[in-house]
């Protein structure tokens, strides 16, 4: 007999709900959910213990939420998706599958894309080994795509809820002045470049790091003996959505939950939410979110940046930029180009190893050629 959706714990807010989303969003009145914010599994070579289905497999079976979700969508709504690349088993080269869900949620579903982000993960550790570490042949891969769908080209939103410090070359710009001229590109940079807005846009280039490793939720799993769900993105990626794409008591669901890390930031944003989840460990472990009450981020360090203030204190009276978690930078390409001595290329690309790379040595999971 099929498992019905169970509801086992409820705020105010929210509910975590086990079961599966597309019995879950059955129940949904359509037009009744304004943002679905969520990480689905990634269509991954390997098997992961949180269940995904193949590159190959992925776009026919994400068709049916796509579909849930359009139709439990407002008409000024948003549907967001963090969804990891992958590589092609065996070879050095990326799977397509990703793209081909963006374009089947858009051409089949009818969604419209928004704009598409890219979640750099500063943290993210040397990978795929195989062709990075090892045979020397590709970058690391380091950045998510996350797809900002709508039902219509014109959904609520408002890049002022997400603003951010000025830069100091910024600062200083503000501060000194601007000659207005057109660029060579053909931009006319005109005097209300140098207005002082307070703030600036932010790109649609997120970059957080994830590296929680002792969180209250990580350690309420250890306590309880429930496993720790392995793909959860960090809090301010969700938010940087929720905060940006819905008003306070919108509803917020997201249909593949994990750790309910969405309905943790809606809970403290003061939307309404709904988690989902297919697998009752992790619902259970989810929990450890609320057995808490939930506080505001402990941090606000940049109110505004001005010429005039140059600087705003932080909590800990620190000037803003001077802290690590403030900014994340990541070096020119061209920094070592000048007179660094190039080996030759590998003629076949690589496909051989070379008698230095032992197999011996690679990480557990990772089969040379």
């Amino acid at each position: 007999m099929e498992q019905q959706p169970e509801t086992v714990f409820q705020t105010a807010l929210g509910s975590i709900t086990h079961g599966d989303s597309l019995d879950v969003m059955r129940t949904l009145k359509p037009g009744s959910v304004n943002l679905v914010m969520t990480s689905p599994p990634f269509g991954l070579v390997r098997k992961k213990d949180y269940g995904n289905a193949d590159a190959d497999k992925y776009v026919a079976w994400f068709r049916p939420f796509g579909k849930a979700v359009k139709r439990v969508l407002a008409k000024n709504g948003s549907f967001v998706i963090d969804i990891g690349g992958a590589w092609v088993k065996g070879q050095p080269t990326r799977s397509l599958y990703h793209y081909k869900l963006l374009i089947m949620l858009c051409e089949e579903v009818g969604f419209h894309l928004a704009q598409e982000f890219h979640w750099w993960n500063p943290s993210k550790l040397p990978t795929p080994a195989e062709w990075v570490t090892v045979r020397r042949i590709r970058v690391k891969d380091a950045v998510n795509p996350v797809w900002w769908l709508s039902k219509t080209p014109w959904p609520k939103a408002s890049n002022r809820r997400v603003l951010q410090p000025y830069s100091p070359s910024m600062v200083h710009l503000l501060k000194n002045g601007y000659k207005a001229k057109k660029r060579p590109s053909g931009h006319d940079i005109s005097d209300k470049f140098q207005t002082d807005n307070g703030a600036a846009i932010p790109p649609n280039l997120l970059a957080i790091a994830n590296t929680d490793s002792n969180s209250y939720y990580q350690r309420y799993c250890k306590e309880h003996d429930l496993p720790i769900h392995p793909a959860r993105y960090p809090a301010d990626l969700p938010e940087f959505f929720i905060r940006m794409l819905t008003d306070a008591d919108d509803f917020v669901l997201d249909p593949f939950a994990g750790s309910c890390i969405t309905g943790e930031v809606c809970e403290r944003l003061g939307r309404r939410w709904s988690c989902v989840e297919l697998d009752r460990a992790y619902v259970d472990g989810s929990k450890g979110r609320f057995v808490r009450p939930i506080q505001a981020k402990p941090r606000v360090r940049m109110k505004r940046v001005t010429p005039t203030t140059q600087t705003t204190l932080a909590l800990d009276d620190a000037p803003v930029g001077t802290n690590d978690n403030d900014y994340y930078k990541i070096p020119h390409p061209a920094l070592m180009w000048n007179g660094t001595p190039e080996d030759e290329l590998p003629a076949d690309g690589g496909i051989k190893r070379k008698a230095a790379e032992n197999p011996q040595s690679l990480p557990n999971g990772v089969v040379g050629r």
